[in-house]
């Protein structure tokens, strides 16, 4: 796992999970908090199949209250969509009564400290095409998260950009 936090407001940025595969190497990077980052194909495979623009993007932002994901370039009015828990699968569901996006995504925070999921603490908002989904954080979460920021207060960060680079 890796985890990337802002300095200033010691913010969760991204967080990375990477299992080994089943020959031992290291596998592929999956993303649970933040943007990928952008697919580094080769030059000739970025030719010949591109992504649309207007897709869907799904990306998890996390607050210091909530967990939150936003979901861009979805072009219908708020009317339309319907969010909600499914506690059997824990899992959150989005689904538009138009029948034209539906997408269900867990929360592996809830999973890893396996607490019940709560339709209540579920809301949405959505503005310029954006969907913005928020899940408020119970006790427990905040409790361990207050912990790791009283430990990352502790740990003196690198700063990449200010080594000497020393020439022979």
């Amino acid at each position: 796992m890796a985890e990337e936090y802002d300095l200033k407001t010691s913010q969760l940025l991204a967080r990375k999970w990477r299992e080994k595969t089943a020959l031992g190497s290291s596998g592929k990077w999956q993303i649970e908090v933040g943007e990928p980052t952008s697919h580094t194909a080769g030059a000739l495979e970025s030719e010949l199949i591109k992504e649309s623009s207007s897709n869907p993007i799904f990306v998890r932002r996390d607050t210091q209250t909530s967990f939150q994901w936003r979901i861009r370039n979805l072009p219908y009015p708020k009317e339309v969509y319907n969010v909600s828990v499914d506690k059997e699968q824990r899992c959150c569901v989005v689904r538009t009564t138009n029948k034209k996006y539906y997408k269900k995504f867990p929360i592996p925070d809830m999973d890893r400290y396996q607490l019940p999921l709560d339709a209540a603490a579920l809301s949405f908002t959505y503005a310029n095409a954006t969907l913005i989904i928020t899940y408020r954080k119970p006790q427990e979460i905040l409790a361990v998260e207050e912990e790791l920021q009283k430990e990352l207060q502790k740990i003196k960060a690198a700063n990449d950009g200010d080594r000497e680079c020393k020439t022979q």
